[in-house]
C-alpha cells in the first residue's frame, strides 16, 4: 500500500463521523477500529478508483458504476481490492437514487478485505458527509493549534526557571506523553552537567556512546533506549550534509531526534507512544529553547559575560572588559517588534539571528550588542535602528545613535536604519571643536527633549505626523514643542536658513 499523500491537517475519526446523528451513517462491514481516520472525503462513480484516490479517502458513491451482473462474478472483490491498494480509508455507499440496498456481495468484499463500509441514508447527501468531515478537521485544527501554543507559553516558562534545561524536559515529555532527554556531546563527561543515567557507569560517558546529560517523563526499554541513541548520532554534527532532525520508530513507540545549535553536538531525544500533528512543532519549539541554553554552557560565552558584569560593577572602565566578550568594534543595535510587545524568548531569537548572545530586554525596545564584523540583516517583524561601529569607550554614544536610528526606521516605515550612512559634506572641513562650542551655544536655551523633538522634526523635513510617530508622543505635542524652540531661540523655523543652521548645530551637538 502506498503512503497516503494525506493534507497537513489533523485527520478525523471514523468513528467521531459515525456519531453525527444528522449523518445517520451507519457501518455495515469491515473492521470496527477506532483508531482508523480518515483525511478527506472523496466522490466517484469510477469502476476502478485507483487512479485517482492518493490514500486515507472516505471514498463516496452511489453504485452508478456497478452493472447488473456484478453480484455473480469478482466484479466487488476487483472493486474493493483497488480502493485498498490506493489507500482508501473507507468506502461509503448511498442508498438513493440507484440501489435501494447495499449490495451483499459489497459487504462480503468489504468484510474480506478489511475496508469499512458505511451506509448512507437517502436524505444525506454526498455533499452534507464531506461538510461534516471539514467540519470535524477544523473542529480537531483548532485544538491542536490551541495545544500547541499552550506548550509553547509553557516551555518558554519553563526556560526561565532555576534550572532551565531539566524545567524544559519535564514540560516537553508531559505535552507529548513521552521521555524526553538531552544528549551532550560525543565524549562529553556527563558529570559537565548532570549525573550519569541510571545503571550506567563513569565508563559508558568515556566510551564515545550519546551520553544522558538529562531526562524526564516515562522511561522506555532498553530497545528504545538504544535505538533512540542511535537516532542521535545521526543528527550529531559530522559535516557537510548532516541532517539536522531525524525520526524513526523501535517497538510500536515514535522516536525523534534534533540537533541544537550549529556544530555544539547536543542532541534532543524524544520518544513517545503516538505521533500527533503538533508534537513536532512542539519538540522544535523545545529545540530552539535547549540550543539558546546549551550554547552558553559549550562556549562558555556566559561565564565570560558574568565575569565582564562583575567586574563593570566593581568599577572596572568598559574598555577593560570588553576584551572577555570579544575583540574587535562593536555596533549597537535596538529593535522593536512590529507587532505584539516582546517576550525574553523572542529577544533571545532576534540576538542568535543578529549572532550575539548580548541581548538587553526593555519594555518597548530590544538592544543588542554585536560585534562590527556581523552586518546586521532586516529580521521579519521587527523594525531596527544600528550605530555606526564604536570601541567600548563610545558604547554609551552608540546606544544613543541607535535609539535615533531606530526612530527614523519607525518613521520612514523602513525595517532597518543606520546612524550616518552620509558622504562626507561641507561640515566635515570644520574644525570638531568650534562647531561643538557655536552647537552648544546656539542650542542652550533648549532643554533635552526639546532639543530631541526640534532634531526629529527636522530629520523628517517638518512633517507634525511622522515626528510624532517616530517619538511616540501626540501630534499636537510636537506642535507645542516646536512652537516652544521657536520661542525660546528667538528665531523662524519656517526660514531654511535657519533650519539649516540648527541641523548643524543638533548634528555637531551630538558628537
Amino acid at each position: 500500500m502506498p503512503d497516503p499523500a494525506v493534507p497537513p491537517t489533523p485527520p478525523v475519526a471514523l468513528s467521531a463521523l459515525l456519531a453525527r446523528e444528522d449523518l445517520g451513517l451507519r457501518q455495515i462491514a469491515g473492521p470496527r477500529d477506532t483508531n482508523t481516520v480518515i483525511h478527506w472525503a472523496h466522490t466517484s462513480e469510477m469502476a476502478d478508483p485507483y487512479p485517482y484516490l492518493l490514500g486515507g479517502e472516505l471514498l463516496l458513491s452511489a453504485g452508478v458504476h456497478i452493472p447488473e451482473a456484478a453480484g455473480s462474478g469478482t466484479y466487488f472483490d476487483d472493486y474493493v481490492s483497488r480502493i485498498v491498494a490506493a489507500g482508501g480509508a473507507a468506502l461509503g455507499f448511498g442508498l438513493a437514487p440507484v440501489h435501494d440496498t447495499v449490495p451483499r456481495a459489497l459487504v462480503e468484499s468489504c468484510d474480506t478485505y478489511e475496508l469499512p463500509l458505511l451506509e448512507v441514508p437517502p436524505q444525506t447527501t454526498f455533499s452534507g458527509v464531506a461538510r461534516a468531515v471539514w467540519q470535524l478537521m477544523a473542529q480537531a485544527r483548532h485544538a491542536e493549534l490551541r495545544r500547541v501554543t499552550e506548550a509553547q507559553q509553557s516551555l518558554a516558562a519553563a526556560a526561565s526557571r532555576p534550572d532551565p534545561v531539566r524545567a524544559v524536559l519535564r514540560q516537553l515529555a508531559q505535552r507529548i506523553g513521552g521521555w524526553a532527554v538531552l544528549y551532550g556531546p560525543e565524549g562529553a563527561e556527563s558529570a559537565s552537567a548532570g549525573r550519569a543515567p541510571d545503571g550506567q557507569g563513569p565508563e559508558a560517558a568515556s566510551a564515545g556512546r550519546a551520553v544522558e546529560i538529562a531526562a524526564a517523563g516515562r522511561e522506555p526499554g532498553d530497545v528504545v533506549r538504544g535505538a533512540l541513541a542511535g537516532l542521535a548520532a545521526v543528527v550529531r554534527p559530522s559535516g557537510p550534509g548532516t541532517p539536522t532532525s531525524a525520526t524513526d520508530t523501535a517497538a510500536g513507540t515514535h522516536l525523534a531526534a534534533y540537533a541544537l545549535g550549529a556544530g555544539q553536538g547536543f542532541v534532543l531525544g524524544v520518544a513517545a507512544p503516538h505521533r500527533d500533528t503538533g508534537d513536532h512543532t512542539i519538540a522544535s519549539v523545545a529545540a530552539v529553547l535547549l540550543s539558546l541554553l546549551t550554547g552558553e554552557h559549550q562556549s562558555g560565552s556566559g561565564a565570560a559575560r558574568s565575569s565582564a558584569l562583575v567586574r563593570l560593577l566593581l568599577g572596572a572602565e568598559p574598555e577593560a572588559v570588553a576584551p572577555l566578550l570579544g575583540s574587535g568594534g562593536w555596533l549597537v543595535v535596538h529593535g522593536s517588534p512590529d507587532a505584539q510587545p516582546c517576550d525574553p524568548v523572542a529577544a533571545a531569537a532576534l540576538g542568535a539571528a543578529l549572532g550575539s548572545p548580548l541581548v538587553d530586554l526593555a519594555r518597548d525596545v530590544v538592544r543588542v550588542l554585536v560585534p562590527a564584523d556581523r552586518e546586521p540583516a532586516p529580521q521579519p517583524g521587527w523594525t531596527l535602528g544600528v550605530s555606526a561601529p564604536a570601541t567600548a569607550r563610545d558604547w554609551p554614544v552608540a546606544d544613543t545613535q541607535a535609539a535615533r536610528a531606530l526612530s527614523r526606521a519607525r518613521a520612514t516605515r523602513t525595517p532597518l536604519h543606520r546612524h550616518g550612512t552620509h558622504r562626507p559634506a561641507l561640515t566635515d572641513l570644520l574644525s570638531p571643536g568650534e562647531a561643538e562650542a557655536h552647537a552648544r551655544a546656539l542650542l542652550a536655551p533648549l532643554t533635552p527633549p526639546l532639543a530631541e523633538t526640534l532634531r526629529t522634526w527636522l530629520s523628517l523635513h517638518g512633517s507634525w505626523d511622522r515626528t510624532a510617530v517616530a517619538l511616540a508622543v501626540h501630534r499636537n505635542t510636537v506642535r507645542q514643542r516646536i512652537a516652544r524652540c521657536a520661542a525660546l531661540l528667538g528665531t523662524d523655523l519656517a526660514d531654511p536658513d535657519v533650519r539649516m543652521e540648527l541641523w548643524f548645530a543638533l548634528r555637531h551637538g551630538e558628537r
